[in-house]
Formats: C-alpha cells, structure tokens, sequence
C-alpha cells in the first residue's frame, strides 16, 4: 500500500511564524513495493482544516518531485494559517489516499504590520560592566472568550516571555544572534491556551546577551548598543470575530529583580531573595515600578524566525563526586557538555551556591580554567531560605564537564549530588539525521564525540568552542565541518540562517569576515582578517553543501550574489597573474610542524592555500551558476577556473608532480580540489602517501588539509593508509585525544600532551568541532553512503572495508526518507544490507570479480526483483537498485583478504601502537625486551618518545631496531 507521511513546510513540520512567501512543501512517500516511486502529485490549499475553502489545487501534476515544491496559491498575509495535504500516484498509477491536513502559518511580514513600539526601563545605567537585569509586565482585560491569540516578540539582548504565570514557549536564548543591524528575528508565540477572558499580565526578563554582554576576545561590550528593549505584539482573535493588540508601549512598568548580572561568558548572578512573587500575573501590585520608556530603534531589520530555536535537550547527572587536591568538591558529569546546571538544593536564606564550570582537571587534579582566559563561567546562586529551590541560568550557557562547589550544605555524597544537581544540554533545535557505528569501540567514541562537540557548538550560530571568551561564528570552522554536520544533524536552517548573516555582513567589496555575525567588525584584527582564504570561502562552500545534501536550490538562489562577490573579490586579489598571493591568510591552522627529536614537517604555503581556494570558490560558483541555469555566467567562470589552473601549476607544481613544500596539506588542496593535470595526479598522490608513511602513518595538516586527507587517499588507491590515519592512537592523530580521555573533538592535536601538561594556555579548547570533519569520511568512505543526486535523490553505496573493521553500518535521515548501509565482513565474504528510501534510487557498489560472485537475498542478482542494472567494473560489482530494502553478498572480499595489507588496528597491541602502550602491558614488554634487552631500552629509547610507534621509532633509530629486529617482533606481538 502507498501512502503519504511526514509533510513539512521549510523543512518543519506545522510551522508557525514563518517569513518565507512562497514556502516549499516536501512530503515521504511510504510503500513496501521495492522499487516504488512517485509519477504524480497533487497538493490542495485550504482556509480551514476541514479542507472546504480552498485556496489553491495543483490538480494532477505529473512529476516524481516530493521535496522543495513552492506554494503558489493566492499572496500570503501576515498572519495567515493555511492548511495543506498531498496525494500521490504511484509507478502502477495507483492512487493514495489524501494524507491528514498539515498547516503553516505566516508571521509578520511588513513593518507596518507592527502596532508595537520598543521600550526600554526607564532609567539610565552604566553599562561598562554587567547591570542587574530589567524585568518589565503589564496588566490588561479581554472582554469576552479568546478563539485564538498571539504573541510576536524580539529584543534587543535576550528575553524570556512570562504570560499569566506561565513560561511562554520552550525556546532559550532568544532572540538568538544575527547581524543585529541588518536582521533581528522576531519569535512568533500561540499563547490561546493561556489568556483568560477578564484580567490577564504579560511579562518579560531581559539579559545583555551577544547584544551589549562581553563579546569576543579583546574586551568589548556594547557591541551593537547599551540599552536593553524589547517589542512585542499580542494579536486576540475573539470567537465573536473581534481582534485586539495589545503590544509594548508607555504602559509598561519596569523594575530589576533576582538576576543581578547575566553574561554569555561570565555567567549567572541570581539572588533568590529578591524575587518577585506574582509579578507576572493579574493583580500584582507594581506600583512602586519604575515607567517604560520608548525606544527609538527601527523596525526596519526585522523578520521573522529562520533558524531552528535554541532548545534544551538531554539532562545528566553527576557521573561522580570528587574531593580535589585543593579542597574542592568538583562534579563530573562524564561528558563535555554546552548549557547549564539545574539546582534543586536547600540552604539558609542569604547562604550563596558558587559553581564554577570547567572542561578538564589539571595534573593535581584540581579544576583547570586557565583556558577561559577572562570568561569566568561562574553561577552564584543566593538562597531565599524557603525550603527546597529550584533555579536554572537563563541569558548564559557554559561549556564544561566539572563543575565546582562552593557553599552547598547538602551531604556531599553522590547520591545526594545527583538529587541536588542536573546538567541540562543546551543547543540549536537541530534534529539528529545520521548515525555511524563500527567494530572499533575507539572509533565509535570517536563519532560521539564529533556528535557532541557539534552540539556544543551549534548553539545559534556555528561557533568555533563553547567555553572560553570567544564562541564567535568562525567562517573556517564551519566551513570545514559543515558536511559531517549535514550527516548528523538536520542543518539546513542553522545554516540557512548563518549564510543570510554571511551575506548580510559581507563587504561591499565582496570580503567576507572571519566570523559571522560579525563581533569584531571595529576591531583591528577583525578588518585585517576580512577575506582570509579557506574562512571566507565558506560563501561558497557552505551554500553549495546544503544544496548538495538538502537538493535546496533555493538557498543558491539566495546566496548566489554573494558567492560570487566572494569570486570577485579574489579574482580582484589576484589579477591578470590568476595567483591569490597578497593579504592576510590563517594558512592551515594549526597544523603539525614538527617538534624536538624528529625531522620538522615542512609548512604549506600561504599563497598555495589562497590560490588553490581560489580555484575552488571558482568551480562552486560554476557549478551553482549551472544548476540556477545562468549558462553564461557559468561558461565565464569555467574559463576562469582554467586560467587560474595554468596558474597554479606553473607556480606551485613541477614537472613530476611535486606540489608546493611537500606538505601534506599542499598534495591535498591540489588533489581535491582537481588542480593537477591528469597526468600527475596519480603520482602527486602517491607522494602524499610517501609523505604519510615518512612521518610515521600521522597526518601533518591543520584545518585546510584535514578535511579531504583521507578522501584523496581513498580517492587515489590508498585507503589503507586512510585507515592507517583513523587507527592511529598517538599523536597527532584523531585517537589521541579519545585515548586521554575526551569526550568531545579538541581545538588542537594535543591539547593535553602525553606528560599531562596542556598545550598554549591562550588557545586550548576542549571542544572544538573542526577536526571532527574526519565524519564525513566515516560516513562516505567506511560505511559508502554518498549523494549522487543533489539530496540523495539518487545515492551512490560504495562502502570500502577495511582498517581491521569487520563490521560497519550507518543510517542517514534524508529529505525522502531513512537510508542505510551496512556491511559485515567474515570469511564466507561481504555482506551488504542497504536501504533505500521510496521514490529514490541508488548505486551499489561492491567488491567482487565478477557478477556470479554476488547473491541478493540469497538469489542471484538476475533473479533479484529491484535491481535495475548489474555490471562489472575494475573488481566492482556495480549494481542498480530502486527503493526498499536488500541484502547483498559477495564472495569477491572475506575478512582474512581485508585484513592482509592491515597494519595497525586502534586498541590493538601491534606495530603501530606507541611505545607507551607496549611497555604497560607484561606480554609486550617481554617481546620487546626478548627482542632488543632491557639495557638497550633503557638507555637507547627516552621516554620522550613513548607516544610513537615502533616502526616510527625504527626510523629514527635504525641501529636498534633493525629490520629483521622489527620482523621478528611483529611476528610475536601477532601470536598475542
């Protein structure tokens, strides 16, 4: 049977308060039919949700489109709800059912739909520092019974809506962080459920925010102003047909109250014994209040609500207690978390709870916030004295794992902890889409803890960390990330939202800042650093991912001006010579240089990376031109993508394809990004793989490179040593941090080193999601699940097994629906179960030499009912199949085939484990000393080099470990 499911309007399901026009309706088709797929459609509009008045009918339209289908029915209204359903036809012409109505609804669209005006307290203040927050209400009557009702809201700084004693909605932060100047989004509230006809009292709370608060790492408040406001209108339809506003104005009173200081970096200051009991509700007496007062502040930014809201989301207790070296009862939570704690705690009125919040302990083991720099995450909390309270932060988050006690009078047992305390995960409402898990229980901490670095760090905007005085929207970061993000989360509004920003603040020149929003616009460092190659080009990089994983052409509609600013302005650095080599550049940030004791990794050139993003930047903005159907504009930048080509070449690479300094990062850029002439690639490429093997099976690179290192390996024959990168366990690598402990992806390689100690105390987050882009890969390469189709309308399944694995499986949440893959491998071969979402259609890709080798279902694949088309291709069964669910088998690959040409699997005692692990386990130490003795280790091999492998310490003493040495211990280290 085929039905229709999952309708959604701008990727929500029943928005309301939305500001797009003609907002697109997408729907999943349901069939249990291999193969099925959609040939027509039809959509009906409506008034009601009885579907009787309608507003528009697409009649039969013969299509197979079920996603991004623009409304186009009469002009929308501001206000306006309009309900919605589909049907379908399928591949037999059998016809759904009408699926069960859906709505949307529409927000304020014009300035003059605003009765309201912006009010601020009436009172002046000295904002150089944090100010007790104001708290605002009025009373008001309804004069009969309510049918529906209401509210549209923004500020200036952040607010918390309060309606007859009630919170109004679930969303925090709000109204999130935009370019203020430009967009300010307004937060739409259906508040029926809580008026009452006769007396009824609105409030709100204000917080500084990202708007007056301490923002970026230079010291700045007030950044886009110093007064605090806030407008608001509440629409009342009456049953009897009647509409009343009522919205801020002179008729508002002010006051402060239990927040005494609110700050995204410092904190919370909240007094409990000034609160004000009923303030939000009918009869309050606000007498002694001070008055509102207009503000003049334009209306003209204002839109309605694009990216998801912030929400809370999972809740943790306290995984221990411990009692630190200094004194100190710390909590640890297990897991490096964004938000805040809930207090549920007793105490004498007057006592203050102090919590300070921090990612790691120290060496001592005493709570580490050098790192903060002059965030202070600190939550002070004084009783009322009035039994058992409750009390959460509500305008900060803070990134942290331990929390530190002061003041609490409960027992400090851990039972009691997790009663008193709860920590609540705070990010954007950006639903989970993938999941990945493996055989190797190192790589699955691994893709947790890429999940939780991005949530921390999708907190409104794509922030670089969570913690420290920063949590600045770095164009680079995201950019980097933004396609492993695509695979775990549903991001399509989050960056949505953010690339309109981008285009917002872009400069009128076509520079892009480093960060967006853009904080440090007025700073020296912020206008030197405005069109930094590999950050501003997320303009180009961001927007072309979410249409290659969404199928959103719109959002290349909407950002194709400034991706092709972003061009220009390049285009305009690098003149007629077609080579970007002037400006400021990060280069490839943070990238491994070498250190004492080894060869130093040469560094990739600055004037390499701009002009290789140059190129890049370039074929996007062909690429989109193509798909917008602008055939001139794409021909133009074809032929500047050529010139800038010949450029590069002639610069950077010689004749036997050496790029650049022979640095990872600069084989990478040039490989990836198709620079090299065909006839070098092959050989560029297998000197990065030289250049792997040299510094001991580690990568090199910093944020540039990292992202596409293991897919022009796997790109270029070398998936082995892809794998041999994911397995390493020591340093740099990314194991090396899930050996020490992390739970979340680190800023650097070694934020805490092998001795304990930590890394640039000025720049050393715990939580920093960049690095975590090794994701993408996991999820295209290991597990094979890669977009054909712009939305993975049609998916290619093209899993590489390997790195000691014997089993892999993901699933991805798409526009049409869940896809799937996964593989076992044994020695009877390759098993391949996929599943494929209806109305879509895949390639499957899997080893064998030849089609007799392949079973489906236990069939052979001419028997197999869904498969399209079969072919060989270079020791591939490539195989065509339609949606639903199969079950391949192959002969063609079998774990001992798979794990021949394995070096190093993660966990496991081996060649490629660091010296560190063998000495700490008794069999290995015994082969080791068998095999060289014990004097020779002591006092040929320093402990400085504990964290390397064997064969990396081989090379770098030769006289001790010999070849035949290594054979003989390799062979015993195997028999373990």
């Amino acid at each position: 049977m085929t039905a229709i499911h999952h309708l959604t309007c701008e990727y929500q399901i029943n928005p309301i308060g939305i500001g797009v026009t003609a907002p697109r309706l997408s729907w999943r088709m349901v069939s249990e039919q291999r193969g099925a797929r959609q040939t027509a459609y039809q959509i009906r509009a409506a008034a009601d949700p009885d579907m009787h008045t309608i507003l528009w009918d697409t009649g039969k339209v013969v299509s197979d489109q079920s996603a991004h289908i623009p409304y186009a029915g009469p002009a929308l209204t501001s206000g306006e709800r309009v309900y919605w359903q589909a049907r379908l036809w399928d591949d037999t012409d059998t016809e759904s059912a009408w699926s069960e109505p859906a709505f949307f609804e529409m927000g304020l669209l014009h300035e003059s739909d605003w009765q309201a005006e912006w009010i601020t307290p009436d009172w002046d203040e000295d904002t150089s520092q944090s100010q007790p927050q104001p708290v605002l209400r009025r009373a008001f009557q309804l004069n009969g019974a309510v049918k529906s009702a209401r509210v549209y809201a923004t500020a200036l700084g952040l607010y918390e809506l309060r309606l007859n004693g009630q919170r109004v909605g679930d969303a925090v932060l709000t109204p999130g962080w935009t370019a203020y100047e430009k967009r300010l989004q307004v937060q739409t509230y259906d508040v029926t459920g809580l008026l009452r006809e006769g007396d009824n009292a609105i409030g709100a709370l204000l917080g500084d925010g990202w708007y007056r608060g301490w923002l970026g790492f230079e010291g700045n408040r007030n950044t886009y102003g110093d007064r605090l406001a806030l407008l608001l209108q509440l629409v009342v339809a009456y049953a009897d047909g009647r509409t009343e506003v009522v919205s801020t104005d002179t008729h508002w009173r002010a006051t402060t109250g239990p927040i005494r200081m609110s700050d995204i970096y410092m904190g919370e200051t909240y007094n409990a014994q000034m609160e004000l009991p009923g303030w939000d509700t009918p009869g309050y007496d606000d007498s002694a209040w001070r008055g509102a007062r207009l503000y003049a502040h334009g209306k003209q930014m204002l839109i309605p609500q694009v990216g998801p809201y912030v929400k809370r989301h999972e809740e943790l207790k306290p995984a221990q207690i411990i009692l630190t070296p200094a004194g100190e009862t710390v909590l640890d939570f297990g897991q490096n978390m964004v938000g805040w704690v809930r207090i549920t705690a007793q105490g004498p009125a007057g006592a203050t709870l102090t919590l300070r919040h921090a990612e790691v302990l120290d060496q001592q083991g005493n709570l580490y916030v050098a790192n903060l720099r002059t965030a202070k995450q600190t939550i002070q909390y004084t009783f009322k004295g009035d039994g058992v309270e409750t009390y959460e932060p509500r305008f900060t988050f803070m990134g942290f794992r331990y929390v530190g006690v002061e003041g609490w009078s409960g027992s400090t047992t851990l039972e009691a902890a997790r009663d008193a305390f709860t920590g609540v995960v705070v990010h954007s409402d950006i639903p989970p889409t993938g999941t990945f898990e493996c055989s190797n229980p190192l790589i699955n901490q691994l893709q947790h803890n890429i999940v939780w670095g991005q949530k921390g760090n999708f907190v409104d905007v794509p922030t670089d960390c969570p913690q420290r005085d920063e949590r600045l929207g770095w164009t680079g970061d995201a950019q980097v990330f933004i396609r492993t993000a695509c695979f775990n989360r549903d991001v399509a509004l989050f960056f949505t939202k953010w690339l309109a920003d981008l285009a917002a603040e872009q400069h009128p020149n076509g520079g892009v800042p480093m960060v967006i929003p853009d904080a440090m616009k007025r700073s020296p460092m912020g206008r030197m650093a405005g069109g930094s190659a590999a950050w501003a080009d997320a303009a180009t990089i961001c927007p072309w991912t979410i249409y290659l994983c969404y199928g959103d052409r719109r959002i290349l509609e909407q950002q194709y001006a400034s991706m092709k600013a972003w061009v220009e302005y390049m285009r305009g650095q690098a003149g007629e010579r077609y080579l970007w080599t002037t400006g400021f550049h990060f280069g490839d940030w943070l990238d491994y240089r070498g250190r004492g004791g080894f060869d130093a990794a040469p560094i990739t050139d600055k004037e390499l990376i701009a002009s290789a993003f140059f190129a890049y930047s370039t074929s996007l903005v062909q690429q989109a031109a193509e798909v917008l159907g602008k055939t001139e504009e794409a021909a133009e930048y074809a032929d500047l993508l050529g010139k800038i080509r010949a450029a590069f070449n002639a610069e950077f690479v010689s004749a036997n394809g050496r790029v650049g300094s022979n640095s990872q990062s600069s084989y990478v850029l040039a490989l990836h990004f198709d620079l090299l002439p065909e006839k070098l690639r092959q050989k560029a490429a297998d000197r990065l793989a030289e250049e792997v093997r040299k510094f001991g099976y580690h990568l090199t690179t910093g944020f540039v490179g990292t992202p596409y290192l293991c897919h022009v390996l796997s790109r270029f024959g070398h998936t082995d040593l892809a794998y041999e990168l994911l397995n390493q366990e020591t340093f740099p690598s990314w194991l090396y941090p899930v050996k020490m402990g992390a739970t979340t992806i680190w800023e650097r390689w070694d934020g805490i080193k092998p001795d304990g100690t930590f890394q640039d105390v000025g720049m050393n987050s715990f939580n920093h999601y960049a690095y975590g882009a090794i994701g993408d890969w996991m999820y295209r390469v290991v597990v094979g699940i890669d977009a054909g189709e712009a939305g993975y309308r049609h998916t290619v399944i093209a899993p590489r097994p390997g790195g000691g694995l014997t089993y892999a499986r993901a699933a991805l949440n798409t526009i049409y629906g869940e896809l799937r893959s996964g593989w076992e491998l044994s020695e009877a071969g390759l098993r391949l179960r996929v599943s494929v979402p209806a109305n879509t259609r895949a390639t499957v890709r899997i080893p064998a030499g030849k089609l007799a080798q392949v079973t489906e279902s236990g069939q052979p694949l001419k028997q197999a009912t869904g498969i399209l088309a079969s072919r060989i291709r270079g020791g591939v069964a490539e195989i065509e199949i339609g949606a639903g669910a199969y079950d391949f088998a192959s002969t063609g690959l079998t774990l001992s085939q798979a794990m021949a040409n394995v070096r190093h699997v993660a966990g496991r005692l081996d060649m490629g484990s660091n010296l560190r692990d063998l000495l700490a386990d008794e069999r290995a130490k015994a082969i080791l000393v068998k095999h060289v003795g014990e004097q020779a280790l002591q006092a040929n091999i320093p402990p400085w080099v504990g964290d390397q492998s064997l064969d990396a310490l081989a090379r770098m003493m030769p006289h001790i470990l010999t070849p035949d040495t290594l054979k003989a211990i390799q062979a015993d280290l195997a028999a373990l």
